[in-house]
């Protein structure tokens, strides 16, 4: 009886870890044949990564020679170097180019996309790897010394375009300031540099432009993003190794500033002006 008790058991312990075993191969190859199939390793084999990109100053535009130039070409070139492989840029209109990703036309799109939850429904998002948002662009005599709490005040007017992402902003955020709302944002700028209004808000590098342009009278106070959204490469769902190696490729460039460094470039400088037709 004890030998009988004995073998069964020996049996019952050798099945026991046999079916444990399963599971874990089972997940093994599950996880070499999903690691196969990420586009990284599509992108390794091919030589050449395909990025996405919609055209819009100063992210993405075509120099006087027709070459494409910006800051998404800078850090897609730089990707591709990173990568030991070859670019090629797909300029995609903005209205399809998710539908184009998920369709495989490309492999990433790098281009200045906000990461939203609506977005998010249909493509997986990197970590940011640019921020943008509203600055204030201020007239310099009226706000001589003021603090951001000071604009806070019954005291003072703000300009906005009407129903634009600024007038909300400046809502939201001063809601004791005077708010006069204009049909362009041209008109709402022009307020402020000629002294009807204290300041105004926009995106940059549209406030950085028009205090180089008209120094003496306006300027950007305060170094401070307003509505601040994070800009992120998309690339297709159930593709975790991808999303690892941007991910970490985007924390280095954090890291050693070179994402600071090319973003504030195009951005906050015109120092490339003189290469694309005004």
């Amino acid at each position: 009886m004890n030998l009988n008790r004995r073998l069964l058991g020996a049996v019952l312990a050798g099945a026991i870890a046999t079916g444990l075993a399963l599971p874990s191969s089972a997940q093994s190859s599950a996880t070499q044949a999903l690691s196969s199939e990420s586009v990284i390793e599509t992108i390794k084999k091919r030589g050449v990564i395909k990025i996405g990109l919609s055209l819009f100053v100063p992210w993405s535009m075509r120099d006087k020679t027709g070459e494409l130039i910006g800051f998404e070409l800078d850090v897609g070139r730089k990707l591709a170097e990173d990568m030991g492989v070859d670019v090629e840029f797909v300029p995609t209109a903005w209205d399809g180019i998710i539908p184009a990703l998920v369709a495989g036309k490309f492999d990433a799109i790098i281009s200045g996309m906000s990461v939203t939850a609506q977005r998010n429904l249909t493509v997986n998002f990197t970590d940011p790897y640019a921020f943008s948002g509203l600055t204030i662009l201020a007239n310099r005599k009226l706000t001589e010394g003021f603090s951001v709490e000071d604009l806070n005040s019954e005291d003072v007017i703000f300009t906005a375009r009407r129903g634009a992402t600024p007038a909300v902003a400046i809502a939201q955020v001063f809601p004791k300031a005077q708010l006069l709302q204009f049909d362009e944002d041209g008109a709402a700028a022009q307020e402020v540099i000629n002294g009807q209004a204290h300041a105004t808000m926009a995106s940059e590098p549209t406030p950085s432009r028009e205090a180089r342009t008209y120094p003496e009278a306006v300027y950007v106070p305060f170094d401070m993003l307003f509505d601040q959204r994070g800009e992120g490469f998309a690339v297709r769902k159930g593709d975790p190794d991808a999303i690892n190696f941007f991910n970490n490729w985007i924390a280095h460039h954090w890291r050693t500033g070179w994402l600071k460094e090319r973003h504030d470039y195009w951005f906050t400088t015109e120092d490339w002006a003189d290469q694309v037709t005004q």
